[in-house]
């Protein structure tokens, strides 16, 4: 049921998504202090052309740094990127089908919005210490 999920996910959504993430991944690591933030952008890429059988993963101790990424993250990226998953998942909720992917999308907007301190994984991997599932 996943590949199915995904297989429509990818045709209906995710690599417009994702080449998007990508985008933005190339445009941050043009500057050295921004390399991170490409870094997170391909991982969302990655999670934006294939999403389900995964989940995020949020970590607890993440800190001041991570807050301050994040900040200058919805500056830099973040905005466009949450406007195009809600764009996606209002597109997708149109029809009795595609609400489902309607809801994913609109639930990765909030990861596209604040992606620094999380990290995704596969959904049958057991949870690792310093870490809790995002809602």
């Amino acid at each position: 049921m996943r590949t199915l999920g995904n297989v429509l996910w990818f045709l209906l959504a995710g690599w417009w998504l994702a080449i998007l993430y990508a985008l933005a991944g190339v445009i941050a690591c043009v500057l050295v202090v921004t390399i991170p933030f490409g870094v997170a952008s391909f991982r969302l890429a990655g999670y934006a052309l294939w999403p389900f059988g995964r989940r995020v993963e949020v970590h607890r101790g993440a800190g001041v740094p991570s807050l301050l990424g994040n900040v200058l993250w919805i500056v830099l990226f973040g905005w466009e990127l949450f406007l195009a998953h809600v764009v996606a998942g209002l597109l997708l909720c149109v029809t009795v089908v595609g609400i489902p992917f309607g809801i994913a999308s609109f639930k990765m907007a909030g990861l596209a919005l604040v992606p620094l301190g999380t990290r995704v994984v596969d959904a049958d991997r057991a949870d690792v210490p310093g870490y809790r599932v995002a809602a």
